[in-house]
């Protein structure tokens, strides 16, 4: 059957494909070429248009695209106080790109304060009928595995991951209430490092930089539970996890295996959405761990590809998965973002929106509605 909240049967992750006319903007803004207000306006049009072909497709579901950002984690947390962001040494080696070399620090301590993205949200809201979306970084990318933490933390401020970890939840919980004081009732919260922990390339990584792989694990799972203590009622929050997105390219490999019983049944969230578009996610079976009160999001249809997946394979693999978890629990997306940072995947738009429609019309063949 159809859903009437979220996640939706056919929901998607968030970002989409960047349109000349930001990019252009954007490049002008920098080299100081127009104002603050002429880039904010450019990409109210272009955001007004996709918020317009989200609906007109049939999805229930919208977000701004993250036009207004260069990257999905980055602008995020430049938004919390104590948190800065620079240029590193070099950027984060994908499997062959290699991103911007952007950097983020905790130069104080951390603290919840009026968020930039609260304005973004709120546009969105008066812009569409259906439910809009907002995503942010899980908490975890403050201290991610794709660097080593001791180099992003001033140990002057905290002594460790422990005392950073209480004060970012605490953020955390006071940013949420904010999103749903604004009328959020979706939000998501995007996250990597779970399914990094997947890698034996990651966790030998963290062995050799003095990290407990397991360790890690346990305080990432209690940091995402903290940071939503307290969380509003009437807010479906969904946590996304890919194995990186960057330019068509990926990050890191592994089954769910290695953390799923834990990170399922301790996350307290309504939902996962599960890259699962190749076989570097492995199979269907760690979702046997899932509790039967929470809904997973199949992300079988890639966003790093220009080819359209045949959509008798999509429902085979959706068939495959209802031996672990029950098709009334089941939904469809893309595995990721079209665009998580601003440079986009290899695919043009009008690729990307072949695909969101496919998933809209593949959820109703298999669900109806």
């Amino acid at each position: 059957m159809p859903t009437a909240k979220p996640p939706f049967r056919a929901d998607h992750v968030g970002s989409l494909l960047r349109p000349t006319e930001i990019k252009a903007a954007r490049e002008a803004r920098a080299a100081g070429k127009i104002a603050d207000a002429e880039l904010t306006a450019v990409e109210d049009r272009a955001i007004e248009r996709i918020i317009a072909r989200q609906e007109a497709i049939g999805l229930q579901v919208v977000t701004d695209g993250e036009f207004r950002r260069a990257a999905w984690q980055w602008d995020f947390l430049a938004g919390l106080e104590g948190v800065a962001l620079g240029t590193a040494a070099s950027g984060v080696a994908f499997k062959g790109a290699e991103t911007r070399p952007t950097s983020i620090s905790v130069v104080g301590k951390v603290a919840h304060r009026r968020h930039p993205m609260l304005d973004h949200f709120a546009f969105v809201k008066a812009k569409t009928r259906v439910t809009p979306k907002m995503c942010i970084p899980s908490p975890t990318h403050l201290a991610s595995t794709t660097r080593d933490w001791r180099s992003v933390v001033d140990r002057a401020v905290y002594s460790g991951l422990e005392p950073l970890f209480v004060d970012l939840a605490v953020a955390y919980q006071e940013t949420i209430r904010s999103f749903a004081a604004a009328g959020c009732t979706y939000l998501q919260l995007d996250d990597c490092n779970f399914a990094f922990l997947c890698d034996p390339a990651v966790q030998q990584k963290l062995r050799q930089q003095g990290d407990d792989p397991d360790a890690m694990l346990r305080a990432y799972v209690q940091l995402v539970a903290q940071s939503l203590v307290g969380r509003p009622a009437g807010m479906t929050i969904t946590m996304h996890s890919c194995r990186g997105n960057f330019r068509s390219t990926w990050l890191t490999e592994g089954s769910w295996e290695a953390v799923a019983e834990t990170v399922f049944n301790q996350i307290p969230v309504d939902g996962f959405f599960l890259e699962y578009d190749s076989d570097r996610a492995g199979g269907f079976e760690p979702l046997r761990f899932m509790p039967r009160d929470k809904a997973v999001v199949l992300g079988l249809v890639s966003t790093k590809i220009a080819a359209l997946e045949a959509k008798d394979v999509i429902k085979r693999r959706i068939d495959e998965a209802t031996r672990f978890v029950d098709l009334d629990r089941l939904h469809l997306s893309p595995q990721c973002g079209f665009a998580s940072t601003e440079e986009g995947n290899a695919l043009s738009e009008d690729e990307q929106w072949r695909k969101l429609a496919a998933v809209v019309e593949i959820a109703h063949d298999v669900w109806g509605g």
